[in-house]
């Protein structure tokens, strides 16, 4: 009788999260966003603490907050909005737009 496949965090991710030669600063790390930033979701497979689905490689979505050292950013999925944590080093900011958010 065979084994079932494992399926870990990041099955059939060879080529969505192959490294492009892009060094890993000190300034990706410890990146601030402003509440309200539009930003796009970077994943970095350099780096473990908050890594985001792959599903989500390339989406763009506006930060609602920030627990601890990650931040929430809010992607639309479909017709339902989507609350998704990563670390900085996984987003990047979009021309420094800024949306109003209502409270």
């Amino acid at each position: 009788m065979a084994s079932k496949k494992a399926r870990g965090k990041r099955a059939k991710t060879r080529y969505k999260l192959k490294r492009r030669h892009r060094p890993l600063t000190i300034n990706r790390i410890l990146a601030d966003f402003a509440i309200g930033q539009v930003v796009q979701v970077n994943i970095d497979p350099a780096v473990h603490s908050g890594l985001p689905h792959p599903r989500y490689q390339g989406l763009t979505g506006v930060v609602v907050g920030k627990q601890g050292k990650v931040f929430c950013v809010r992607i639309n999925n479909g017709n339902q909005s989507l609350d998704l944590f990563a670390h900085p080093a996984h987003l990047k900011a979009i021309e420094s737009i800024v949306v109003e958010m209502a409270v």
